[in-house]
């Protein structure tokens, strides 16, 4: 029951938030206007990412205010403080994306944001400190050098990937939603059920706010809603147990994009973070296909390669599903270049 109410509390709150972000956006002239990447028709606003976040911290709220007698046990005394972790960092980058789009940071001040957010959650306990080994029993644990390297690492990559999936009307939150799907069920599986409705909450609050967002979009969420949706998937696919693989699994295709678009600008001596029309759905836009089809091929991607993750826990076998997803990945990046 308390799964089912995460979810229905975070998918009601952020459908009946959404209209009222979207009339603080117009009062406050926080609007996308057609032209440069955005080719949409009209006055958009772009502060939907706040509802987002309101139908996700409220939910959370609601059931921890809850009686421990009608929730899920826990035998992890770390449980709570970690959540904490999660809504502190959740709650700060969600008010810089607020600034940023209301003042267009350039990128140091945006990544500074990011490496501080990471900062919150290594802080609360939310890090990469060890995977299995690949190779033989046992795990790798990592000095801790190591561990805030890959955790930065980590978060500044969720959060820019899906800032830059934000192009096309209802990808972001699509892809996002599909993570936390795969989220839930890992959880739910492997009996984090104290902790699976936090997922299930990201989840009703994405839902909530698509139904806005589907295109054609009556609302963007701008970057207060890509950073919220960045830095809440690569927290909770830490706090999973350090479901790197899996996640990556999901986000294989927009990640590979980026990494893509990046050697690319390098290359060609472009700025590397200034954005432009070159993004896979761009490209795939511009070679006529509609944003729903884009949308629906992304999140048949993602659930493709994210079963494949759940229905292994061999770490050598997701290393060979990662490579797959590699050369599937190049290939429609390649494709979808030619003769653009």
């Amino acid at each position: 029951m308390i799964h089912l109410l995460a979810l229905a509390t975070a998918f009601l709150l952020a459908v009946g938030l959404t209209p009222v972000t979207m009339r603080l956006a117009r009062r406050w002239d926080l609007v996308d206007r057609p032209g440069g990447r955005r080719q949409h028709r009209g006055v958009i606003p772009r502060v939907g990412g706040l509802a987002i976040f309101g139908g996700f911290l409220g939910a959370n709220l609601l059931v921890w205010a809850l009686p421990a007698a009608w929730k899920p046990p826990t035998t992890d005394p770390a449980e709570l403080f970690r959540w904490t972790g999660l809504m502190l960092g959740a709650a700060f980058v969600t008010a810089f994306g607020l600034l940023d789009d209301r003042y267009g940071f350039s990128s140091w001040p945006q990544y500074l944001a990011q490496i501080a957010a990471a900062g919150i959650a290594i802080t609360f306990t939310i890090f990469i400190e060890r995977i299995n080994n690949p190779f033989g029993p046992g795990q790798i644990v990592f000095p801790w050098p190591v561990v805030w390297f890959l955790t930065i690492f980590w978060f500044l990559g969720f959060i820019n990937t899906v800032n830059f999936l934000d192009g096309v009307d209802g990808l972001a939150a699509s892809v996002a939603a599909v993570v936390a799907v795969v989220l839930a069920i890992h959880m739910v599986r492997t009996g984090q059920q104290s902790v699976a409705w936090v997922a299930l909450a990201l989840l009703g609050s994405v839902l909530g706010f698509l139904i806005f967002n589907w295109p054609p979009a009556k609302v963007f969420m701008g970057s207060s809603g890509s950073y919220f949706l960045g830095f809440s998937l690569a927290a909770l696919g830490l706090i999973a147990g350090a479901r790197v693989a899996t996640v990556l699994l999901v986000m294989g295709l927009p990640i590979m994009d980026v990494a893509w678009l990046i050697w690319w600008r390098w290359r060609h001596g472009k700025p590397l973070f200034k954005g432009d029309r070159n993004h896979l759905h761009f490209r795939l836009l511009d070679k006529g296909f509609t944003a729903r089809q884009i949308v629906l091929a992304y999140v048949a991607f993602g659930a493709l390669f994210g079963a494949i993750g759940l229905m292994t826990a061999s770490t050598l076998v997701k290393l060979l599903a990662l490579a797959a997803l590699f050369l599937v990945s190049a290939s429609v990046i390649w494709w979808a270049g030619r003769g653009t």
